[in-house]
């Protein structure tokens, strides 16, 4: 006989399932596609109540480990979309899970602010050979001992097969169980937390997978068909429950996993008619939740915009911490490389000016007209914003895993350009970004990968292979069959990174460079970001192969110098201390002689630039 009692306070509803007191469970799920709904539970059916709102509830005894399915009116039976875990693959049951159950060791963790961050990027399927939350975990100590401060996790939700990055999730409530269980990430966290490093969760909410999304059968409205993705029909933010979804997600991921922060991923796709937007309402819940604690979120756009990262008269993130810098990105990869297709040709003319730009202001593109968006204008003005409000990198999962064969950067460019742009990345007043294996000069590739089957793999691999015919040197079917199966197990294989390079002498050299600058970082220009305002850089120089960049920051004057191969200009004076120098680089040195070179300096001027 069912023990079920049914409970239909629609304004008490959160998503998925939740255990409760005296061994019950309460299991919540929208599906206003749907008249009557039942709930699986080990192996018995219970029918479920249903609201006006299409609210489906049910409270029952249920122990954690317990496994349950959403059963529809024709048999069919579905996972929870809001599962904190699965018994098996995105298919199959999904399990309650139990809340507060881990037990923390580092209590005391109270964050760090923002201004300390050295982002490091990994992908946990192939950050170590055994692609594991816990074998990430043993490799913490390498991360501190280089000098990083934030480990940025690629997203972790559930999707469709074993392998894949995590853009494809379709159960954005359950870590992808291939990694290890929930507390296995917990276990991640709290190690970093030990070793003082943020954890930061790179989330989607900008559309759902092609695997094993059962959405569609439980709420079509979940989705608006007259607006699109590049992935499909755009989510509905502007239907409570789907909101409801979103958001609780975003606070389920730092509250019960403790992360430091989010990174919400290809944000300029989340198309919200609604005032306040998600995004918007998304950061003020984070913020009123968690007002004592840092929490630190940074988003993907490709827009260009700034409304979400304004700052208070105190200098503080309102909303959103930091945008992940493209523009930075795509011109010092059109110093470095020469490349000029796609997104790149917007930088192809005077690439170092939009390079100084970018350093001293934030965006190169601040509304001017952009050749790859066919002479539309991009970006707002960025020059207001604070330096650290921009996430800069030379690589990252897409930059390199998005290229056909993955390569990574230090096979495309010479090292002593390599040298000069790492030095730059590393000693800006921006909050740099590494991916992982960079610190070492990692050759092997990053490639996009996945675990599809059947017609969905097929699909897949020749898309793939499509994408790239535009590209000069695919331009035939047999170039293209080059490119990787992202569905072959080696094509993941190869992806992993190689922790016997840094004890090569070629790997070590990097290392060190990379340790180097970063100590210099966190001595000299991480004490000058707290309080520092908007309008800090200027550009002094930019043509002819010479780059010369100040920024006036809170309690002193920070330059750069630089000089590129094949230029002929010479790099103005500096002021104050060298902090370092690397390729010869002296006052007024000429770029002319085919040796790039960079140098940092350090004055006191009196006076600060306070926040603005």
């Amino acid at each position: 006989m069912s023990m079920a009692k049914p409970s239909s306070d629609s304004r008490r509803t959160t998503w998925g399932a939740e255990p409760l007191d005296g061994g019950e469970a309460r299991f919540s799920v929208w599906a206003p596609g749907q008249e009557s709904l039942s709930l699986r539970l080990d192996g018995r059916d219970h029918a479920m109540e249903r609201d006006a709102e299409g609210w489906f509830t049910l409270q029952t005894r249920a122990g954690a480990g317990a496994a349950y399915n959403f059963v529809l009116p024709d048999g069919r039976l579905v996972p929870d979309p809001a599962s904190r875990g699965q018994e098996g693959d995105v298919h199959g049951p999904s399990l309650l899970t139990a809340r507060n159950a881990y037990r923390w060791q580092n209590d005391a963790w109270a964050g760090r602010p923002w201004e300390e961050a050295v982002v490091y990027e990994l992908h946990v399927g192939t950050f170590t050979p055994e692609g594991t939350f816990r074998a990430a975990a043993d490799r913490l100590p390498h991360l501190k001992e280089l000098g990083v401060t934030a480990v940025e996790i690629m997203p972790v939700a559930q999707f469709g097969g074993n392998r894949g990055w995590g853009y494809d999730g379709v159960l954005p409530y359950a870590p992808h169980r291939a990694y290890g269980t929930p507390d296995d990430l917990r276990a991640l966290v709290d190690a970093a937390h030990g070793h003082g490093l943020m954890v930061l969760l790179d989330v989607v909410y900008n559309h759902f997978g092609p695997d094993g999304n059962y959405l569609p059968l439980l709420a079509s409205a979940f989705f608006d068909e007259n607006r699109h993705t590049p992935w499909g029909a755009a989510i509905a933010f502007e239907k409570e429950p789907v909101r409801r979804f979103f958001v609780e997600n975003a606070l389920y991921w730092l509250r019960e996993f403790r992360f430091d922060g989010l990174r919400l991923d290809a944000v300029d796709h989340l198309h919200d008619p609604s005032d306040p937007e998600i995004l918007v309402e998304i950061a003020r819940r984070i913020r009123a939740e968690f007002p004592d604690r840092p929490i630190h979120l940074t988003t993907e756009d490709n827009r260009n915009i700034t409304r979400l990262h304004e700052r208070d008269k105190k200098g503080l993130a309102t909303l959103h911490t930091a945008e992940w810098n493209d523009d930075f990105h795509n011109v010092a990869h059109v110093i470095a490389t020469g490349e000029t297709v796609s997104y790149y040709e917007d930088f192809a003319e005077e690439p170092l000016r939009h390079f100084a730009r970018a350093l001293a202001e934030g965006f190169a593109y601040q509304g001017e007209p952009s050749k790859h968006a066919e002479g539309k204008p991009r970006g707002h003005p960025s020059a207001h914003l604070p330096p650290q409000a921009f996430v800069d990198f030379l690589q990252n999962h897409d930059q390199v895993g998005n290229r056909a064969l993955g390569e990574r950067l230090i096979l495309m460019t010479d090292e002593a350009t390599l040298r000069v742009l790492v030095a730059i990345l590393l000693l800006s007043p921006h909050i740099p970004l590494l991916f992982m294996g960079e610190e070492w000069g990692e050759t092997r590739p990053f490639l996009f990968f996945t675990d599809f089957h059947g017609d969905l793999a097929q699909a897949v691999r020749e898309g793939r292979r499509r994408e790239f015919a535009k590209f000069p040197a695919f331009d035939t079917e047999a170039e293209r069959r080059q490119i990787p199966d992202p569905n072959l197990e080696q094509t993941f294989q190869l992806s992993k990174i190689d922790w016997t390079r840094p004890d090569s002498p070629e790997g070590g050299k990097w290392r060190a460079f990379t340790k180097e600058l970063l100590a210099l970082r966190h001595a000299h220009v991480v004490p000058l970001l707290h309080g520092a305002g908007g309008h800090s850089g200027r550009v002094l120089k930019a043509e002819n192969g010479a780059l010369a960049v100040d920024w006036r920051l809170n309690g002193g004057l920070l330059q750069l110098r630089a000089t590129f191969k094949d230029g002929f200009g010479t790099a103005p004076p500096y002021e104050g201390d060298v902090i370092f120098s690397d390729g010869g680089h002296e006052a007024g040195a000429q770029a002319g002689d085919n040796s790039p070179s960079v140098l940092w300096a350090l004055a006191s001027p009196p006076g600060d630039n306070q926040a603005s």
